[in-house]
């Protein structure tokens, strides 16, 4: 072989990222740059349901680096009807690796580790220590506090999203923000809440889509560093009247998740 057809050949990967990216390329706020730092970044996603679907394939596509997914549900068919990662034929897998098979299919130049376990615990602490960022979809406040004192904990920033019947909303919590709360100051721990779950109330499919696919956007500013970070804002989504409204959330000093670090 001689050396141009070495250079030709060990270029050929670097051309076909350069095309599979090419319309993020011809952003002036994102461009070559921003593209590596996706490459680069490590993003945990819990939960590939209603809400992790559009978050996985939308990073998978963009091209993040390495994805993790946890989840220990199986697909049922009832998830069809939203849960746009998942088919028919995969109908009884591990939704983790329906996903992963999903993101793949998109871009198989990305690393996806799927762990078909319940978040919780040590692996969880594990898991967000070694992330640059998390994105909580899953469907329970349990689950959602215990990824929030984690994020706290190793200082990641937390997009977190949540849709039942037609409504949806989405928070950023970044406590490399001075001004950001976390998740526990905006719906604190000790509170009764009533659980409401899509299988019991339902959910509009498009509604968990818009939340997943604001999720997605969120978590790719964050990872590219361009615009400004929704952190300090709650954004509600009323589906039936296709309007969204946003409040000011601040950081509570009592907080009894992240009040200890100042």
């Amino acid at each position: 072989m001689d050396d141009d057809e070495a250079n030709s050949g060990g270029n050929s990967e670097d051309d076909r990222a350069l095309l599979r990216y090419s319309r993020h390329l011809l952003l002036e706020e994102l461009d070559i740059d921003g593209q590596a730092r996706l490459t680069a970044a490590r993003v945990l996603v819990v939960g590939v349901g209603g809400l992790g679907s559009p978050v996985a394939l939308y990073l998978a596509a963009a091209g993040v680096g390495h994805i993790t997914l946890i989840d220990d549900d199986t697909v049922d068919l009832t998830n069809l009807q939203r849960q746009i990662a998942h088919t028919t034929a995969r109908v009884g897998q591990r939704k983790v690796d329906s996903a992963a098979a999903a993101m793949r299919a998109i871009n198989p130049d990305i690393t996806i580790e799927a762990i078909g376990e319940r978040a919780d615990g040590g692996l969880l602490d594990r898991l967000v220590a070694s992330s640059n960022l998390i994105v909580d979809c899953s469907d329970n406040f349990a689950t959602r506090h215990a990824v929030n004192r984690a994020c706290v904990m190793h200082l990641r920033p937390l997009v977190a999203g949540a849709a039942i019947r037609f409504d949806g909303q989405l928070g950023v919590y970044d406590l490399r923000n001075d001004q950001s709360p976390c998740y526990a100051c905006v719906f604190p721990p000790d509170a009764e809440v009533e659980e409401t779950q899509c299988s019991v109330l339902g959910v509009f499919a498009p509604v968990v889509g818009t939340i997943g696919t604001l999720q997605a956007h969120e978590a790719l500013k964050l990872l590219a560093g361009i615009g400004t970070s929704l952190a300090g804002r709650l954004l509600m989504f009323d589906g039936l009247a296709t309007t969204f409204d946003q409040v000011k959330v601040a950081r509570d000093p009592s907080c009894p998740v992240c009040a200890s670090r100042g």
